[in-house]
This record gives C-alpha cells, structure tokens and sequence, in this order.
C-alpha cells in the first residue's frame, strides 16, 4: 500500500512548529516506515518561498533533518501562506491554481498513491483534494486536527477572547484576527529562513540568527519604501482599483470560504477522521456528511504508561488535601485565566485544602502574578516554567487530579492524554474531547461557569467522586499500535490482525 501523507509543516521541523500534529505525525510515520506492506511518503508546503519570488514547483525537501530523506518533499512557492492565520482570509485558502497544478504534477511524478492523507489543509489549496477527480481509486483522507475548514482562524475562538458559536455569515470574521499580517513581509521573511537552511545554517544557530535579524531589519525598511512608492503611484493614476486585495474583505468572503471548503471535503474525501467524537459532532454540525466522518482517536506514545500504572485508592491525601494540576499554557481559551479567576474566588474553607501544581512557562507576566499571588490562599502552590515529556512521569507523581479547563473547542487536548495515560483522575469542562477519556458527569463541569468549577471541587474534597467507577467508566487511550492497526483498516476497507497494545 502506497500512502502520501500532508500537512504544512515537517514533522522533523528544526523550529518544532506544528504543535500536537507534529508529534503525531513523527509517531505515524516512525510507526510505518518500519513495515514491508506499506510505502509512505511525506509532503508539507506553504513554508519554503524563494528569493525573488517564483511560480510554485515541488521538490525533494532540502533543511532539516529529512533532508536528503527518500520520499520527503517539500513544495515551494505555495500560493497559501502557512499557518492559516498567515494567509487569514485569502482566497487562495480555497483556490489556487498554479499551487494546485504544482500539486497534480508531483501527484503523477511520484504516485500512484493507494492512499493520499491530509493531516491538514493548511498551506495549500482545498482544491487539491479535486486530485480524487483524476485518481478516482486513490482513497482521500482528511484528519480534523483543528477547525480550520470552517473557521480561517482554525480554532473557533473570536478575537482571542470567546468561543465562536456563530460566525454570523462571516460578519464576525472580518475582524477576528486580533495581529494583522502582512503577506509580502511573511514571504520575505520565510525566504530568507529557506535559503539559509539550504546552505546548512540552522534556526537556533548564532549565524542562522545574525543573518536573519539583520537581513530581515534591512527588508522591512525596503517593504515600507515600497509600499509607500505604490500607494503615491496608485493615488495619481485612475487604474488604482487593479490592484485592490485579493482578501475577501466583506462576510461574504468568509461565507463562501466556509460552504466552498464543506461541499469540495464532501465530494473527494473518502473519509473524514475527527479525532473526538466532540470534533465529529461539530464537523457534522457545520455540514460534512456524517457517513463520511468517523472518530478516530489519536495514537500516542504516552498511552503506553496506561499498561504500567494503577489507579491511586483515593484522591484525599491522609491531611484531607489533594493537589490540582495544570499542564499547557497560560492562556484564556486553555482556560487559565478562568482557572486563576476560580482560585481566587474559592471559599476559603475549600481552598485552604487545595494544592495547586501548574506547569506553565511564564510567558505572560500579568497571569503569572496572579498565579503566585495564590500561595498565601491555598494549602500549597507549585509553580514549574514549563515541562517536558521527560518531566511527565515525576510530575505526575505530585498531582492528585489533572485539571483540563478549556474554553474552546479543543479537539483532544495531548495533556489530557498525557495525565490519563498515568491514571491521573482528571476535571475537566464540557467543551471539547477531554471529557470523553473519562466519561465521568462528576468530574465535568460547564466551560467557563465558575460556580459549577467550585462544586466540582467541593466534591472531591467531600469524598463525592467514585474512583472505581469513575475509572470503569474511563476510556483506555490509544496506543500506537492500536492506532496504526485502525488507520490501515480505514485506508483499505479490511480488518487487520490487532496488534497488542
């Protein structure tokens, strides 16, 4: 079976761009590279942009530690910035067509595929899934990792502040994306970053940084001058509306962006995976075909702790206290500001028996004073700049229940796996996928209700949570070998032997 999978970024980036994706995508392809029945090939785009610029083509991938790689390639020029919020709101998302002959051309150069599955859509133009028109028996899979067919800001989440329930025909995206981005300087700037690591000079490296402050200082000056040129010229000449955007500027861009994306997705993929059923319920909620969408969970490494850790007799510790963790991000729709915010306002008998952990890189000043201004308030605080994988399992040992707040639609959030994966109970809102790992009404609490985060609390500390049944209700998580056993089923229609997990 010949298999191409897709998505913007190398999941070896030397940047370590492309979050959770990424890492699945390395623990995908480690796991099928070692097999004789399967052939897999690797393809990113919207990254690598020549100086000047050129009509896109594709390439054997050349930085990076897959360079020189068989069967890991690279297209150039892509007329679809990545990530999304890069080219928030060009067309291009939809339609491209010199990106998408690029991508037929290296479709007939290097196939036929048995199989050709996009772990994303961004960085290139959903009109390459018509490649289904010209290779009717090449089965089309799409992951839903993220939103991003319905939403160009691909999470959801309106202006960085709330969930986007309702995009109101495109009215609420015209003004969505709180940084603007200016196309040509993000192009500069990524063919800058692709001719230095063509000639071996590393993002991180003293010489790769150097080159690229410097150059990048000298090339936005010139951008500026430019721009400002054009704009006088444009001033003094009638033709002026030629060059107007290419953005769809009004909400019915937006509209059509998002029944465009729906009806190509449901016409050439075979097969949707959403990796929750959260994400499929939305996915069908917004249009896709429900005989076409099915829940696949993600196959991970840590779910190989599942098989050697036991469930902990109770949550109380001997003082009555148990300790709340808090593994990500400090940010709002992670939930962490409504988590401080819920600390803060913690009765004072129910927080002087909570010990809160969070393993947060302090990266916003203002949150972090908040968080530290809690010591005096609670039984305890731990306070951890970050963590690492290899951090987890001692980390694990001083959290009694995981805490997973989040405000969004988050697909199934990787630190929800990583705690359940040890066994650690976890609390989490009702947004999003992390509640279906335990299943539990008494360890769920309504996103963002404050009142709601207190009387969860308030019953673990009252001994109201049922360990044993919490737990025989809890979905063991998907090891990589069950995994791949699944995604080979989907590709070929056929059940495969399990592999024991």
């Amino acid at each position: 079976m010949k298999i191409l999978f897709y998505n913007w970024v190398d999941y070896q980036d030397a940047e370590n761009r492309g979050g959770g994706v990424s890492i699945y995508q390395r623990n995908v392809m480690a796991a099928l590279q070692g097999r004789v029945d399967v052939d897999v090939s690797f393809l990113s785009a919207g990254l690598s942009y020549d100086l000047p610029a050129k009509q896109p083509r594709w390439e054997a991938l050349r930085h990076g530690k897959n360079a020189g790689k068989p069967q890991h390639f690279d297209i150039v020029n892509s007329g679809v910035l990545a990530p999304a919020h890069h080219s928030f709101g060009d067309t291009a998302q939809v339609e491209h067509a010199a990106t998408q002959a690029v991508f037929m051309d290296f479709i007939e150069k290097t196939g036929s595929y048995d199989v050709v599955h996009f772990n994303n859509l961004e960085g290139v133009p959903a009109s390459v899934l018509a490649l289904k028109e010209r290779w009717p028996e090449t089965k089309v899979v799409f992951s839903l990792h993220n939103y991003y067919p319905f939403c160009p800001q691909v999470n959801l989440w309106h202006k960085e502040t709330e969930t986007c329930e309702d995009f109101a025909e495109g009215t609420k995206c015209v003004n969505c994306l709180t940084g603007g981005h200016d196309a040509h300087h993000l192009r500069l700037a990524n063919g800058l970053a692709y001719s230095l690591k063509r000639r071996g000079l590393e993002p991180g490296s003293w010489a790769f940084q150097f080159l690229f402050v410097w150059t990048m200082r000298f090339g936005r000056r010139a951008v500026g001058l430019l721009k400002r040129a054009k704009k006088l010229l444009r001033s003094g000449s009638k033709a002026g509306g030629a060059n107007a955007s290419s953005l769809p500027q009004s909400e019915a861009g937006f509209a059509v962006r998002r029944q465009t994306m729906v009806d190509t997705i449901n016409q050439n993929c075979d097969l949707v995976l959403c990796v929750s059923d959260a994400v499929r319920d939305l996915a069908v909620h917004y249009g896709l075909q429900p005989s076409k969408c099915a829940t696949s969970y993600i196959g991970t490494r840590q779910a190989d702790a599942f098989a050697t850790t036991q469930p902990r007799d109770a949550i109380l510790r001997q003082d009555g206290t148990f300790a709340l963790g808090y593994l990500g991000y400090m940010r709002r729709d992670k939930g962490f500001l409504f988590l401080l915010e819920a600390l803060e306002s913690l009765p004072e008998d129910l927080a002087k028996r909570l010990r809160f952990v969070a393993a947060a890189r302090s990266d916003d000043e203002a949150m972090a004073a908040r968080l530290h201004n809690l010591a005096p308030k609670l039984a305890e605080l731990t306070h951890k700049d970050g963590y690492s994988h290899d951090d987890l399992d001692a980390l694990c040992a001083e959290v009694d229940v995981g805490v997973v707040p989040v405000l969004w639609h988050d697909n199934l959030p990787q630190v929800a796996i990583e705690l359940h994966s040890r066994h650690i109970p976890l609390l989490t809102s009702d947004m999003g996928g992390a509640k279906e790992l335990a299943n539990s009404p008494d360890m769920t609490f309504a996103a963002g209700d404050i009142a709601a985060f207190h009387a969860r609390i308030a019953a673990i500390l009252n001994n109201g949570v049922d360990l044993d049944a919490y737990w025989a209700a809890a979905r063991a998580p998907t090891t990589m070998d069950v995994h791949i056993t699944e995604l080979l089923e989907h590709y070929s229609n056929e059940p495969m032997a399990q592999t024991a997990s």
